[in-house]
């Protein structure tokens, strides 16, 4: 059986050192989707939610977050981001989100797209919540990842 990595030889909590990893490109990507209803779902696409303009607002909070994940999620190392982007699609019931971070470095960035992809939600939600407060956020996921000593990975 594998040790988990985060704890050391006492089971105590640890940041894993990386330093003796070659830094090499890595990438993920990761997803997840808001349902709500179909006013707040109008709203938001012809721009007259109360709060403005939904997806910019939600689009930038992901970037942002991707950048700050190390001081939200312990344990996770600071990353020099060579790319942030989140984008959005409409389904027939609410607002699909994928997030994407890349690095040169000696870790993954899988949390940093998952980051982006959960905070991404929660602004839509908060934007529009006046809306529809029942909206539910969900599937949340990692779709795929590329690099590192593990490989490629995609979600089946």
């Amino acid at each position: 059986m594998t040790r988990p990595t985060h704890l050391d030889e006492k089971g105590a909590a640890h940041m894993v050192d990386v330093g003796g990893k070659a830094a090499t490109g890595r990438r993920a990507v990761a997803g997840g989707r808001i349902a709500m209803s179909a006013e707040a779902l109008d709203a938001i696409r012809s721009g007259n939610a109360p709060k403005g303009d939904v997806l910019s607002t939600a689009r930038i909070a992901g970037i942002m977050a991707a950048k700050r994940t190390a001081d939200l999620i312990p344990l996770c190392h600071p990353i020099a981001l060579t790319q942030v982007s989140v984008e959005f699609e409409w389904e027939e019931d609410g607002i699909s989100v994928r997030a994407v971070a890349a690095t040169t470095g000696p870790t993954g960035v899988e949390m940093e797209a998952l980051t982006a992809a959960s905070v991404a939600l929660l602004t839509l939600y908060d934007m529009a919540k006046a809306l529809d407060r029942a909206m539910t956020l969900g599937d949340i996921r990692l779709l795929e990842k590329s690099g590192g000593r593990s490989g490629d990975w995609r979600a089946g």
